[in-house]
């Protein structure tokens, strides 16, 4: 099974932060890929990437609309999105990076 990582985040951190986790969450089983979502809101980052999880990943989907730094992602495929196109269609993003 393919393994992806993806962190979430929103400038106040509620709503659209969890919403597009939860999308790329159901669109990853749905297309039987392994993912682990970061979500940094409100309360701080929950569920935090560690270094093992992203060197096992094929790559990682960032789906913010505030600034998340790349360099703990040096070497892997990155999909950059907002939470809002990441809510209405998470499955285009997870397909993009398994064909990248």
């Amino acid at each position: 099974m393919k393994k992806i990582v993806a962190v979430t985040a929103c400038p106040t951190g509620i709503a659209h932060t969890y919403m597009a986790a939860e999308a790329l969450l159901l669109a990853a089983k749905g297309l039987n890929v392994e993912i682990k979502v970061e979500t940094n809101g409100a309360i701080g980052v929950e569920n935090e990437l560690t270094q093992q999880d992203i060197d096992n990943s094929i790559g990682v989907i960032i789906a913010s609309d505030i600034y998340i730094s790349k360099e703990r992602f040096k070497n892997k495929e990155i999909i950059e999105t907002n939470t809002r196109h990441t809510i209405l269609d998470a499955r285009k993003y997870i397909v993009q990076l398994l064909n990248k």
